[in-house]
């Protein structure tokens, strides 16, 4: 269910989840909405009275929400934290990393969609890449803690988790990752891999 909070107020979905353990609100950016979340069906009522209590918030949040940009030429997205331009390079090359003259590029055959899948793989790829390598470190330093099998790392394409640990050891990353500060990237595989020794931490 959706619903607005007053006349003008920002737009709140209700949401059950027998995993939550309090009742919570969270932006959904993409959506353009607040989720209320509550653990069961008789604390909707509470979590939406909560909502109004923070409408102003909700609203504030919702307004500085960042407005996704495509990927097309001349655009410019981040990757590993740094500014890098998106250039059409013709033909229906794969995405690759280079420079032009006002700096470091992502260069990229492809048209349309095309272009922007392609750019897309190339991020998917360093981030498999490095949240592998970070993951392999953390597990090095957890050592015997984090059991007997080998944790398998994959990169996944989720718009409200940067990453996720589950009970067999699959470790799941969100590709978009790749843009993030190589420290908030490490942060996260740190975090994730500490699932692998504490499951409910």
């Amino acid at each position: 269910d959706r619903l607005r909070l007053g006349p003008d107020g920002p737009i709140v979905r209700l949401s059950i989840n027998p995993r939550a353990k309090r009742l919570s609100i969270r932006i959904d950016a993409r959506a353009g909405e607040a989720v209320v979340v509550a653990p069961r069906e008789r604390l909707l009522a509470q979590g939406l009275d909560f909502a109004r209590t923070k409408a102003d918030w909700i609203a504030e949040r919702l307004e500085a929400r960042p407005v996704g940009t495509p990927l097309a030429p001349g655009g410019v997205v981040m990757l590993k934290g740094e500014a890098v331009t998106l250039v059409a390079t013709g033909g229906a090359g794969a995405a690759q990393l280079g420079r032009t003259a006002e700096g470091p590029a992502i260069l990229s055959g492809g048209e349309g969609e095309a272009f922007a899948r392609r750019v897309e793989n190339l991020l998917k790829r360093h981030a498999r890449d490095i949240l592998t390598a970070r993951t392999a470190v953390h597990l090095r330093t957890l050592g015997e803690a984090a059991g007997s099998g080998p944790a398998r790392v994959s990169i996944v394409d989720t718009r409200s988790r940067w990453g996720s640990c589950t009970h067999d050891g699959r470790l799941m990353y969100s590709w978009r990752l790749a843009m993030a500060p190589p420290p908030v990237l490490d942060y996260v595989a740190a975090h994730e891999v500490a699932h692998l020794a504490h499951m409910d931490h």
